[in-house]
């Protein structure tokens, strides 16, 4: 087991991940920037390190995140998630530092960071797929696609996606030819923000239901530990999980989870994994789901899993990472444990809506009254410009 981990990240993962590494007997370091020197993180870790810069740069800087876990005598990195997760180069430069990285392999996290190579990899092992292009499509290329598309009023639209893209980001739905030339330009825009220039096209599922399928491997064998369903968004932002799905038939959910961990398998994957499909609610009998991406890192939702499972995800994610097989973690892939009630997630965002119906960032103060049925909470904000939208996940009881 590892001695002392860096955590890369701030906020709720932040003391998510501290809780965990204490729990298991190891030492945490938590970094800060300075605008986040009295966060609770930095409070609850064993220790913490300054990042020297601010905002969320602060937490991207690869280099000084490197030199403080040398610095303190970590031998290990947890990315959390956002950030610098998924981020290929990171982990091969923990590698390069001596550091282990808690999360899969370079090799995985630069395949799934390249949405066009896993659907290429996906078709390769059998999973079903929306049609779609090979790679990144010209302008020209896109229009003839959607044109192709039109031949059955099932099959009118595209979506239009980053090759690198995730949060919702790079993403449009269209409908018509007129609406591609801005749609494009709009995600060829957003899509440089992730490292990964260009755009795909597929077909769309005009009324999809959005499943996830938690993953856990070893490196040799993988494991599935159930389903979320995230069909409630908004602006491909999700809402809602719950776990499980509460709208599959027990032969749907095998379909999908044996085609993740079909995938997951070829791949060899190694720690935990959310591989997602959309399922077909109008019953379309060609395609009634298919793969739409993999996310290689833990996710916000991970928790609902947590509460069906009875398992630590987290701590099972280091223990992989440090070398134990799923086998010595107590998981058998041929009996994986069974979902025990449901746990739903709801997802709060500071944010208001403008006369437009159009969302604002918002920013506040949360506070704890009483009233006559008991405690409860208010939510008193106020609204700013110019900052990104934030979405917080703490839970208050």
């Amino acid at each position: 087991m590892f001695k002392k981990i860096l955590i890369a990240n701030r906020g709720e993962i932040a003391l998510r991940l501290v809780r965990a590494v204490q729990d298991l007997g190891t030492r945490s370091v938590a970094v800060y920037a300075q605008d986040d020197a009295r966060a609770l993180h930095v409070r609850q870790a064993d220790e913490a390190l300054a990042l020297d810069a601010t905002g969320p740069a602060a937490y991207l800087d690869i280099a000084r995140l490197i030199a403080l876990a040398r610095q303190a005598g970590c031998d290990a990195v947890h990315p959390g998630y956002g950030f610098l997760s998924e981020r290929a180069d990171f982990a091969q430069a923990c590698l390069d530092a001596g550091l282990a990285f808690i999360g899969p392999t370079v090799a995985q996290l630069a395949l799934f960071g390249d949405k066009a190579r896993a659907r290429a990899r996906a078709q390769e092992c059998g999973v079903p797929l929306m049609p779609g292009s090979a790679g990144a499509v010209t302008l020209a290329q896109a229009q003839a696609f959607l044109a192709a598309q039109s031949g059955t009023a099932k099959r009118v639209g595209v979506m239009i996606k980053a090759i690198g893209g995730g949060g919702g980001r790079g993403m449009r739905a269209v409908l018509q030819a007129g609406e591609m030339p801005e749609a494009y330009a709009r995600c060829v825009s957003e899509a440089a923000a992730f490292g990964v220039e260009g755009v795909y096209v597929e077909r769309l599922m005009p009324r999809a239901r959005h499943i996830e399928i938690q993953i856990i491997g070893d490196g040799a064998q993988v494991l599935s530990l159930g389903e979320r369903e995230c069909s409630l968004q908004r602006r491909f932002q999700k809402l809602v999980e719950i776990a499980p799905s509460p709208s599959l038939s027990e032969a749907l959910r095998s379909s999908i989870t044996q085609a993740a961990l079909q995938f997951a398998q070829a791949v060899n994957y190694r720690s935990l994994g959310t591989f997602e499909f959309l399922v077909d609610e109008e019953g379309a009998s060609d395609l009634p789901f298919v793969f739409i991406e993999a996310n290689p890192r833990l996710q916000v939702e991970h928790t609902v899993t947590e509460e069906v499972t009875g398992l630590d995800l987290v701590q099972l994610q280091i223990q992989v990472a440090a070398g134990q097989s799923l086998v010595a973690l107590g998981l058998d892939p041929q009996a994986p444990p069974r979902a025990q009630g449901f746990a739903v997630q709801w997802r709060i965002n500071a944010e208001t809506l403008d006369a437009q119906g159009q969302a604002r960032p918002s920013g506040g103060s949360l506070a704890r009254f009483d009233m006559p049925s008991g405690p409860g909470i208010r939510v008193d904000t106020h609204g700013y410009a110019g900052a990104a939208p934030s979405p917080h996940y703490d839970t208050l009881l």
